[in-house]
């Protein structure tokens, strides 16, 4: 996996930004990790931890079903 800098910044770019998880879940009706993940085409790892931060920050909200999360947007 290449990872490419901004040339003004120096810093690395994002491969999956923000928005696209808070879209996916706004986006996908039943947003489980495992959907958004795949919508976003990243790990199911990152999307959790990504849309645990998101939760934290007041970005989304999480229902828990069963043994799994729905992430609804706030």
């Amino acid at each position: 996996m290449t990872t490419s800098r901004d040339d003004d910044s120096g810093k690395f770019t994002e491969q999956y930004p923000r928005s696209a998880f808070v879209e996916a879940v706004a986006n996908i009706e039943n947003a489980t990790t495992t959907k958004v993940a795949e919508e976003v085409g990243c790990s199911y790892d990152l999307a959790y931890r990504r849309l645990n931060a998101l939760e934290s920050e007041n970005e989304i909200e999480r229902i828990t079903v069963g043994s799994s999360f729905i992430w609804i947007p706030k």
